[in-house]
């Protein structure tokens, strides 16, 4: 395809997933703008960059040099404008920041053009998105402006890529774009309301069965059952990272119900109980500590803890910073790690790690061998204790 065929692209949001969507599609060929947010301007990405940079991250930190317009000018240029901010507010901040940046990102578009919205916006808020589209442009949903659902999702969704669209209206410009290489994934259009009960389905399945695997996996470490008895290797390698992942998704879900009823009792229950993992995981830090006799002001914690900073959703970002208060109440030397590398320094204190993901643990696991002067507390499930 070449470029004077293919149509030109804003992607609102320096984010991982908006990079991939960005550099995916200049690959191909397109004009692409990256925009970030926060400095509200917008980079042009070239095909090359597009390849020299297999992600965001190390396109920020080698900081090329590249074309730079304002932010309105490229959403005023562009065919299609992707939304993939990245947001950092939780709780209750979360739907207004989401809106102001939405606003930010539609007020300056053209007629013509489409909008691609890449967060999840739980149940019926894909028609807020679209009041909102026409009360800051002045401008008709399906007669001026086009608008697609496509929320990005940790959970590997198979074979298809499903866009939301008004009546499944199929965009063949747009099902080019998102067509992978490797034709592994194939563009699916579905009605909005459809896909919008697709991604609640998805993500209360996954994130509910994992969250009764903690709430059922706190009662065997409550009574003392031996973790060898129940683990089977099952769970032992899911950790707080995965849990953690769908926490925006919930509760989008969950702002987006009415009343209560069997939905929102299955939200709130996968909430809670992944929520509540924490308190148990640090409960299980203090038991480890008793079972060893080891005072608090001799002991040193590091949490080993890889996240993106760059990825759309907040939620794993806030639960460390949430993690690290509440270890640092009981035991005030704690230090954060991530990274390929794991490097402690060796202090008189006995050192306890939390490792949080499979990645953490085994570049943890690998720095161990070399010494034996630190015990290892996976966050999984059963709270595993490596080095007895």
């Amino acid at each position: 395809m070449s470029a004077g065929s293919m149509p030109s692209v804003a992607v609102y949001g320096l984010s991982t997933e908006g990079y991939r969507v960005a550099s995916s599609i200049a690959v191909k060929g397109a004009k692409v703008s990256l925009i970030d947010e926060s400095l509200r301007n917008a980079i042009s990405l070239k095909a090359d960059i597009a390849r020299t940079y297999p992600n965001v991250a190390s396109l920020v930190e080698d900081e090329p040099l590249l074309g730079l317009e304002p932010m309105d000018t490229a959403i005023g240029n562009a065919s299609y404008v992707f939304f993939a901010p990245r947001i950092r507010k939780i709780g209750t901040d979360v739907k207004a920041d989401v809106s102001a940046k939405f606003k930010d990102a539609v007020k300056a578009l053209k007629k013509g053009s489409s909008v691609v919205y890449m967060l999840p916006a739980g149940i019926g808020g894909n028609n807020e998105n679209i009041a909102l589209i026409e009360h800051m442009t002045g401008m008709a949903v399906n007669t001026d402006i086009s608008y697609y659902y496509m929320p990005t999702s940790p959970i590997a969704s198979g074979t298809e890529t499903l866009v939301g669209s008004i009546r499944s209206k199929q965009d063949a410009s747009l099902a080019k774009m998102l067509y992978d290489q490797d034709g592994k994934k194939k563009v699916n259009f579905v009605d909005i309301y459809s896909a919008e009960l697709s991604h609640v389905i998805r993500t209360l399945s996954h994130y509910s069965g994992m969250a009764s695997i903690l709430e059922v996996c706190k009662k065997a470490t409550d009574s003392g059952v031996s973790a060898n008895e129940l683990m089977h290797g099952t769970f032992s390698d899911l950790y707080i990272d995965d849990v953690t992942s769908g926490l925006y998704d919930l509760r989008m879900i969950g702002s987006s119900l009415d009343g209560a009823g069997p939905l929102m009792y299955l939200v709130n229950g996968s909430i809670r109980g992944i929520e509540g993992y924490l308190k148990h995981l640090i409960d299980q830090v203090r038991a480890t500590l008793k079972k060893r006799d080891l005072k608090a002001s001799r002991t040193k914690v590091a949490i080993a803890w890889t996240l993106d900073p760059h990825e759309m959703r907040g939620d794993k970002i806030d639960l460390l910073s949430a993690l690290e208060t509440k270890v640092k109440d009981y035991i005030g030397d704690v230090e954060r790690h991530q990274g390929p590398t794991f490097d402690l320094y060796h202090t008189d204190k006995t050192t306890v790690v939390i490792t949080c993901s499979k990645g953490d643990f085994e570049k943890v696991a690998s720095k161990n061998r070399q010494s034996d002067d630190f015990i290892v507390i996976k966050a999984n499930p059963l709270c595993e204790t490596v080095q007895e």
